[in-house]
């Protein structure tokens, strides 16, 4: 077997799959599903989005994490009057969420940067080999997926707030639909080019100048100087033990690897054998390990912003700040009474995850987001910008308050999994603070209940928020009553939900094979080569 790869779309999956089939290695089909995923997930992810991969080579013992977030734009310019930045209101059902758009909601992308780093560092075969599937589906248009669908239609503000989105997304005054050919015009030309130019292309080629024209005509805020200043960070992971294994998680950008580190070194105290996969004493202590990982997050957020990474990760994982956390659990635990609960705030929703491992063992845990794109279509290229700068969890201080160049902070935490040295589990997850929910909760089922890969993925997930545990379809009535007797809040859902997150992993299992699950939350799919 030469790879497997778990992603968000069949058509994501398949380009991976031709690439392992071509002789790529894991970091070759990584790439290539993502440049397709741009396309096959259009509902998630665009090419103006920004992202973090995280590699493990057995061969070497190399772990390495590639850090392509946004940035702050800004450098070296004066911010336009008016600004282009515009508030959109979605609802979501049980709530509503407003997001701001327009020109001067782009963040300086990292998507094309950090990929094509990615595979001029690891990868085996060249650039324009790892775009021929994207370069096909966006000569031939798309089939676009129910989700995927659904996803611009919840969206709807977003995805038809110009003329040319709504071309694209709202032909003939309908929004686009699960089954209907999904086209945007101008990408191919845009793929071509950048499968001869690479990444100068978009740093200081013609996508460049397109973007900053535009910007510049529009009330932007993009400079020349923050693309040519933009730079993939290469970091070195956290390592944590769990159990028999290892797990290495991102550092800062990533707020998401570090909290996710913080919750599972929590949960490593306890004996997980004595609390039965979805028993009332599962539940319980998955709630007061979510909350207490809420609660420490202020010392988090305060040393990430006042100390060097490396001394604010050591602070925050240190034994003696988790200690007195774990003794809270503790109590609540033997007491059957509720911690206390701290709110924190959402991040972007729209993102997506796919996970590889070859036949050698090298693994590709990648997530990228677009934020919920900034409403337009940089003319002539079929780029859609995100819109990082619009998301107002991340950015608590106020809108356009960062200094310029700085990183923005993010949930996303692609993870890999090592057992004796050799890759055991690779996965990550969309969905907003969930991400962390559901890695905790697909990595716990796979090792401490010993589940499939599928099932570690698939089984119903629980979440807390605003202090009530939103349990997913599947869980048994009984022990989420006998939950609601000691106190705590519970919110039963009826129907399974992208709410919980996307959690598509591969894994290499103890006698050595590969496997790959697709979470079914969000059309995973999964492909073999």
């Amino acid at each position: 077997m030469r790879g497997v790869i778990a992603a968000g779309d069949a058509a994501t999956a398949a380009a991976g799959q031709q690439i392992l089939q071509a002789g790529g290695n894991a970091v070759d089909a990584a790439v290539a599903a993502a440049f397709a995923s741009f396309i096959a997930e259009i509902g998630v992810v665009h090419l103006g989005g920004s992202g973090i991969a995280h590699l493990y080579d057995p061969q070497t013992g190399q772990s390495v994490v590639y850090d392509f977030f946004s940035s702050t734009p800004g450098l070296n310019g004066r911010p336009p009057t008016p600004l282009d930045f515009h508030q959109v209101t979605i609802d979501f059902g049980a709530t509503t969420q407003d997001f701001y758009l327009g020109r001067a909601s782009v963040a300086v992308p990292g998507n094309i940067a950090g990929l094509c780093q990615l595979a001029a560092d690891y990868g085996r075969l060249p650039l324009h080999q790892l775009l021929e599937p994207a370069l096909k589906l966006a000569q031939d248009g798309h089939t676009i997926a129910p989700f995927q669908a659904d996803t611009c239609t919840l969206l709807q503000p977003l995805y038809t707030h110009t003329a040319g989105m709504r071309a694209v997304f709202m032909k003939n005054g309908r929004m686009i639909q699960g089954g209907d050919h999904f086209f945007l015009p101008d990408l191919h030309s845009t793929l071509q080019a950048l499968a001869r130019e690479g990444a100068s292309y978009a740093q200081s080629g013609a996508l460049a100048q397109a973007l900053l024209q535009d910007q510049a005509a529009h009330g932007g805020l993009l400079t020349a100087d923050d693309l040519l200043s933009y730079q993939v960070h290469k970091l070195p992971a956290i390592r944590l033990p769990y159990r028999d294994c290892e797990l290495l998680l991102p550092p800062p950008s990533s707020t998401g690897g570090v909290l996710t580190a913080f919750t599972l070194k929590l949960l490593s105290q306890f004996d997980m054998q004595q609390r039965p996969h979805g028993s009332a004493a599962h539940l319980q202590l998955l709630y007061e390990i979510m909350v207490a990982t809420n609660r420490a997050r202020p010392f988090w957020d305060n040393w990430c912003d006042t100390l060097p990474a490396g001394a604010a990760i050591q602070n925050f994982l240190a034994d003696a700040f988790v200690r007195p956390y774990l003794d809270d659990i503790q109590t609540a635990l033997s007491r059957q009474q509720a911690s206390p609960f701290v709110a924190e705030p959402p991040a972007p929703n729209n993102t997506s995850h796919l996970s590889v491992v070859d036949g050698d063992g090298l693994a590709v845990s990648l997530t990228t987001t677009a934020g919920e794109s900034a409403g337009y279509v940089v003319p002539g290229t079929g780029y859609i910008p995100n819109n990082m700068m619009g998301e107002a969890d991340l950015h608590p201080n106020g809108f356009h308050s960062r200094p310029a160049g700085q990183r923005i902070p993010t949930m996303m935490a692609p993870v890999i999994v090592l057992k004796n040295g050799k890759t055991r589990l690779v996965l990550g997850s969309g969905g907003s603070i969930r991400i962390r929910s559901a890695i905790l909760q697909a990595l716990s089922n796979l090792l401490d209940y010993h589940m499939t890969l599928d099932e570690a993925v698939n089984t119903a997930r629980v979440h807390v928020e605003d202090g009530v545990l939103q349990c997913e379809a599947g869980f048994d009535a009984t022990a989420v009553a006998q939950l609601e007797t000691m106190g705590y809040r519970v919110n039963r859902w009826t129907t399974r939900s992208i709410y919980f997150g996307g959690a598509h992993s591969v894994s290499r299992t103890e006698d050595g094979r590969l496997e790959a699950a697709g979470d079914n939350r969000r059309g995973g799919a999964t492909a073999v080569a």
